[in-house]
């Protein structure tokens, strides 16, 4: 019972994060969300940032899962698109996290270094997939320009739901969809031209 009312709070408090912002919740609206005192909360929760700090170890597995790169082979275009997949999946149903980055690092240590850490990891496989897709004769690019369309597209992906959402876009499924498709576009420069016309077949199935 105990543990069903500490999940029931984390999926609470992750439902009304996203929702209304997190500097603007406090544990007793979550509280009254689910009907429980304010006491049975701090029983499983020291504060709120204990409840992030909660949620944000289930978001960095996700996020870690997500990244995993293809075992015992190189990547190919849609190993890349399954992952952002996945990833862009994770960074919507956390996106409090995004949307109220400063605002959550600003002042809790722990979580920034944790952060810091995923987009260093991130950082490194996204680095790893570009230098497979060179491997593996996909893409045809220089040292310096593997590395800078590396770190594009993490910047991308790591803030598009965020530019979807000031740009008004209310649907999750086309914010991802036409964040996936931006993605992979940065990759178009450097296809071979076998490469750049499975990518084409591969947005148009996406999108049509």
């Amino acid at each position: 019972m105990a543990r069903d009312t500490r999940q029931r709070i984390l999926d609470c408090s992750l439902a009304m994060f996203n929702a209304q912002g997190e500097p603007t919740v406090t544990t007793n609206h979550i509280a009254d969300e689910l009907e429980i005192s304010p006491g049975n909360l701090y029983y499983h929760f020291r504060n709120k940032d204990d409840i992030i700090e909660q949620l944000f170890a289930t978001y960095e597995q996700r996020m870690d899962e997500a990244l995993t790169p293809p075992d015992g082979r190189l990547p190919g275009l849609e190993d890349i698109w399954m992952q952002l997949h996945h990833v862009f999946e994770c960074i919507w149903d956390y996106r409090f996290l995004y949307r109220d980055l400063l605002e959550i690092l600003s002042r809790n240590r722990r979580l920034r270094i944790r952060f810091a850490r995923i987009l260093k990891r991130a950082d490194d496989r996204a680095h790893t997939v570009m230098r497979g897709l060179s491997q593996a004769d996909v893409i045809r690019a220089s040292a310096a320009e593997i590395d800078a369309a590396a770190t594009n597209l993490l910047v991308l992906a790591t803030f598009w739901l965020n530019y979807a959402t000031v740009r008004g876009d209310k649907d999750e499924q086309a914010a991802i969809r036409s964040g996936i498709v931006q993605v992979m576009m940065l990759l178009s420069p450097f296809l071979r031209d076998a490469e750049r016309v499975h990518l084409n077949q591969l947005i148009r199935a996406y999108t049509d």
